[in-house]
């Protein structure tokens, strides 16, 4: 069933379906599949959407590809400028490339190497200025006035909403029985795009959006709060993606007025996201990507028994993010531990507690012995022992053998 949009925004489901109709057989229309374990774990039926499977890893490339879409000859003439952290850049140029249109990227100081070399790699002019993404964008306006560019907005166009909204009418096609759509929101074009397209088709469907704590600008917004004593969102956040200060208004629009909602989740939960969809889904997830199954994590009651669709927005992680998410997320769990133990200084001591370690199952992944440091006594040595057990039940044993057979022991944070 479709039904009409109450209020004007400058996208309608019209624009969705135009935009769909355009995008036929230039991006990829992803798969959706049901995750047992992940919907077993998090007491929902949970069920994917891989846009990391699009060619540049994003869903980003859909409303990109959809504005140079509508160019005009004159518009393609002159070329595009753009800002981005990383995907909506891969995706135009990767597609400005393709139509042999010239495009100049914009991207912030702290971009990770592997976004703005692959932008580069793609064909695009990369400029990194700024240090946040409001700088950035202050500067690809600069360029696009002075050198007679088409500015081509991430998330604030209603062109590039109704591009990325795309996404959401292709899952709701392949899965006509969700009863919940979770989807990043960091500028908020994703999340207007896919709120109209489900309004529109499967006007049932709660849509929920996710942001992290640092970035929580849209959530405020949507919710009317100033943040307390003027704080401007900001701060280290694994999920880049969407760490957006400054969210469209005309998206914050979309969402109160067609009665969408959003939940807020903090890193470590966007962490434990990533670390779960690579080691049960086999698929890498960069943190904005994740974080739909955060919201899951985090709010475990909202979602309960429920069919739950989640927008794996992206996969462009850089590899030390991930590789520094995965070990957190094994310490979080219980399955990498790191202890600090004070040894006799004597002959057979460290195979006493290396023996221990053995009879409990603990596999040693890395073990320094210290004789002579500020935190040892005479006759004495400290060893800072690493080792994986199974999960935290397993490790909370471990550590109890090691009491029990008169060991001090100090977790390592």
């Amino acid at each position: 069933m479709q039904i009409g949009l109450p209020f004007t925004f400058g996208i309608s489901f019209d624009d969705v379906l135009a935009a769909r109709a355009r995008l036929a057989d230039a991006v990829v229309r992803t798969p959706a599949a049901i995750s047992h374990t992940l919907s077993s774990i998090t007491g929902a039926e949970v069920v994917l959407k891989f846009e990391n499977l699009q060619f540049t890893g994003s869903f980003k490339e859909r409303g990109a590809l959809n504005r140079l879409l509508t160019l005009s000859a004159d518009e393609r003439a002159r070329g595009v400028v753009a800002m981005s952290a990383g995907n909506h850049a891969q995706g135009l140029a990767h597609h400005a490339t393709r139509l042999g249109v010239s495009a100049t990227l914009v991207m912030p100081e702290g971009t990770p190497m592997v976004k703005i070399g692959r932008t580069r790699a793609l064909g695009a002019d990369v400029v990194v200025h700024g240090a946040t993404l409001v700088e950035a964008h202050e500067h690809a306006l600069t360029l696009a006035h002075d050198r007679g560019l088409v500015f081509v907005p991430p998330y604030d166009c209603p062109v590039v909403m109704a591009g990325q909204g795309t996404a959401v009418l292709e899952f709701l096609e392949q899965e006509p029985d969700l009863e919940v759509l979770v989807i990043p929101v960091g500028g908020g074009g994703l999340f207007a795009g896919s709120v109209v397209a489900a309004r529109a088709v499967a006007p049932h469907v709660e849509v929920v959006g996710v942001q992290v704590d640092t970035f929580a600008a849209f959530d405020a917004a949507l919710r009317g709060v100033t943040p307390a004593g003027g704080h401007v969102p900001g701060g280290e956040t694994v999920a880049e993606g969407i760490a957006v200060a400054r969210p469209s208004a005309r998206a914050v629009r979309v969402a109160r007025t067609l009665g969408a909602t959003t939940v807020v989740v903090d890193d470590s939960a966007v962490e434990e996201a990533i670390a779960l969809l690579l080691e049960i889904e086999k698929v890498v997830s960069e943190g904005a990507g994740a974080a739909p199954l955060a919201a899951l994590l985090s709010h475990p009651d909202r979602f309960a028994g429920r069919r739950v669709g989640l927008v794996l927005s992206g996969g462009n992680v850089d590899l030390r993010v991930l590789a520094s998410a995965m070990l957190r997320a094994l310490v979080r769990t219980g399955r990498l531990t790191t202890l600090s133990v004070a040894l006799p200084d004597r002959p057979g001591s460290l195979h006493a507690l290396t023996g221990v370690l053995a009879a409990q199952g603990a596999n040693v992944v890395e073990l320094s012995h210290d004789r002579m440091g500020p935190n040892t006594r005479l006759r004495s040595a400290v060893v800072d022992v690493q080792f994986e057990t199974a999960d935290r039940d397993h490790r909370d044993a471990v550590v109890a053998a090691l009491r029990a057979e008169g060991f001090a022991v100090t977790a390592v944070d």
